[in-house]
């Protein structure tokens, strides 16, 4: 012991923390908007559809946040220096960001346009990319560290028989960016690290949860390797991504954490 033990629950607190959360409108984004403005934080969200952006957002008010928002993917080098500039402009630093922002496509390999490809492995790799060195840029002219939480998947780490080449090597990708900035950033007090989901519940993901015959069918396949004997719940993600982005993770870095049920340890 190199002093006294830290109040375990203090460990957490990240009240008044800056969090930045591009694809805010999205499934993960959204979770990730609510957790964190109920554990007080201020809050810029970003996403493209502007409607889905304001509902979200009013909802984090409600919620007691402070929210400011980016009508912008970080699409492009000028998109992500201006979502950036707004979170310092509204909440004067960066304290958290969260790249939620992706996508897929689904496809047999030899019907998969190789723009379909390039499409995937943009939103998903050089997006987080761009995102985090930006965030990189930011924190370090701060001078007070920082948190960096991308969304991986099981499925960087596990092939798909359903037509995912590029939704897999996109996630395998994000997943070598988080190891080598964990590595490169260790010294500076920020750290990187994933969230990697198997299927949770979300609009895209919903129809799994029905009690109709193509559900149940699919959804006994699946769980046949779940040890935990269901899909994940929106609340499932909430305590990974408040152990990624509070001083209880201040040792982890280049890490991805499986909020799989156990469904990559089998």
């Amino acid at each position: 012991m190199t002093g006294a033990m830290p109040d375990p629950a203090g460990l957490f607190e990240v009240r008044g923390k800056s969090a930045l959360i591009t694809g805010a409108s999205g499934a993960f984004g959204a979770v990730a908007a609510r957790v964190l403005a109920k554990a007080g934080c201020t809050l810029t969200l970003a996403a493209g559809n502007q409607a889905a952006l304001s509902e979200i957002a009013d909802e984090c008010r409600g919620l007691g946040a402070t929210v400011a928002t980016v009508n912008l993917r970080p699409d492009s080098e000028t998109a992500v220096e201006n979502i950036v500039a707004a979170c310092v402009d509204a909440h004067g630093g960066l304290d958290i960001l969260v790249v939620a922002s992706g996508m897929n496509k689904v496809a047999p390999i030899e019907e998969m346009e190789a723009a379909t490809f390039e499409n995937v492995m943009d939103a998903n790799v050089t997006q987080s990319w761009l995102m985090a060195r930006a965030a990189t840029r930011q924190m370090k002219a701060q001078g007070r560290g920082g948190k960096i939480v991308l969304v991986s998947s099981a499925r960087g780490l596990l092939g798909h028989p359903a037509g995912y080449t590029a939704y897999c090597a996109s996630k395998a990708a994000t997943d070598g960016i988080v190891k080598a900035l964990g590595c490169e950033l260790g010294p500076t007090g920020i750290t990187v690290n994933a969230i990697a989901p198997t299927v949770f519940r979300s609009p895209l993901t919903a129809w799994m949860f029905e009690d109709t015959e193509k559900a149940k069918a699919v959804r006994a396949g699946f769980l046949a390797r779940v040890p935990k004997g269901r899909l994940g719940e929106p609340e499932d993600l909430a305590g990974p991504l408040m152990f990624l982005a509070s001083a209880a993770s201040d040792f982890y870095t280049g890490h991805i954490l499986y909020a799989d049920g156990g469904y990559t340890a089998g």
